[in-house]
This record gives structure tokens, sequence and C-alpha cells, in this order.
């Protein structure tokens, strides 16, 4: 990989590759996309990802979207220890549980956040939609507090961390302050063994580095605050 941009708002699933790219100290140019300004529909942009979502990542000329798929195409491309190798004895599992972070998890979150997209206006529909959604949210960390519990060191594959660990923490980081009129509904400590993986994670270099460039310092997975300066934010 010789060019790699980055189409980022703060505190967005872009935050997850950026986090990826400087674990692997790979240069890479960040572009924002000023949600304030609804950028993310605009028509350069929507040239990238019709969908309209961040991140787009541009990897030597090619635009690659949706967020395990552009982890799991740096990890692969640059043959790092973030992505298990399709030889891997435990390949299969590390696939099972990187698409049940991308495909339930972040799902679950987006019903969260976003009732209204899937309910309509009506206030009292989506404070129930939510409250099922929230529901069904806690058994599914509760299925990941299980396996994490049973790693043996603490991240879920291996010595040091991989792009689950990544990806499963800025969720959990989302869902400690989003949404606002609901915050401290979530609560961390519920999944200890989740818990104490983030508080180590939380303390690597390439986190602190890339969450910084974002105006989030602190204890950015167990103790979740606003970007400072809030020039974004994750919804």
């Amino acid at each position: 990989m010789k060019n790699i941009t980055l189409h980022y708002a703060p505190d967005n699933a872009s935050l997850i590759i950026r986090i990826i790219l400087e674990e692997l100290q790979l240069p890479y140019t960040a572009v924002l996309v000023d949600r304030s300004k609804d950028e993310q529909n605009s028509q350069s942009y929507l040239a990238l990802n019709p969908a309209g979502l961040i991140p787009v990542c541009i990897i030597d000329g090619e635009a690659i979207t949706e967020t395990a798929a552009i982890a799991m195409t740096i990890g692969e491309r640059s043959a790092s220890s973030l992505v298990l190798s399709p030889d891997h004895p435990q390949r299969a599992q590390f696939l099972r549980w990187l698409f049940f972070v991308a495909n339930t998890i972040h799902s679950d979150l987006r019903q969260v956040f976003y009732a209204n997209k899937y309910v309509g206006d009506n206030a009292a529909a989506q404070v129930e939609f939510r409250q099922c959604a929230r529901e069904r949210l806690a058994g599914n960390l509760t299925i990941l507090e299980t396996q994490y519990k049973t790693a043996a060191t603490g991240y879920l594959f291996g010595d040091d961390p991989c792009v689950i660990d990544i990806y499963l923490a800025l969720c959990l980081r989302w869902l400690q302050l989003y949404p606002s009129a609901e915050r401290g509904t979530f609560t961390l400590t519920a999944y200890p063994s989740i818990s104490k993986m983030f508080a180590v994670l939380q303390r690597r270099p390439a986190v602190i580095k890339a969450c910084a460039s974002e105006g989030i310092t602190g204890h950015v997975f167990t103790n979740a605050d606003f970007v400072n300066p809030e020039f974004g934010s994750a919804i």
C-alpha cells in the first residue's frame, strides 16, 4: 500500500480505521468529512460511497467502504496480526466474531441511536423500539463477555489486539455517550472482562495518538467523554 487516504469525521467509525493505521504505523492522509455541513451527502462524497456513510478509505486509488472490509483489507495487505491470516487455525473464529461485531453489535447500536429511522417520528414508538434494541444488545454483549472471559490474554486472539477488539471498543465508547439524552443508561462494568480489556487497550500509544488527533482524551473506552473541541460526533 503506497497511498492511503482516510475520509473521516471525529469519533465516527473512521476512528476504528485510524487506530488500525496508527497501530501499523502506516502513513496516511486524513480528510475531514464535515457533518455539520452535511458533506457525507455531497455529490463528491456519494461518488465514493453511495450510502453516504463514514468512513471511506482510498487505498492506492481504490475507494473501499464498510468498516470491517477496510480493516480486513489494511490488515491483510500489511500481513499484520491485527487480522488472522487465511491459514491461521483460528481464522474461522476470527471471522465469526468480526462479523458478529460488525453485523450484530454495530447494527444494534444504529437501532438505539436512530430509532426514528426504523419506526418513524412517533416518540412513544421510538422509546419502545429503543428499549427492545437495548435488551437485544445486552444479550449480544453477554455473548461477547463470555468469549473475553475465556481469552487467555484479555484480547480475543493472542497477546496483542486485533481489529475485533478495536472495533468493539469504539462501539461501546459510543454507547456510553449516545443518545445523549439517555447518557448513563449503559454500564460498561456489567461486562467486566470486556471492561478490563478496554482499560489495557486505551493505554496503547496508537490509540492515544489516534484519539488525540480527533480531540478525544482521557480514559477513552472505560470512561468516555465527548470530543473536545466538538467538531464532530458519532451520530
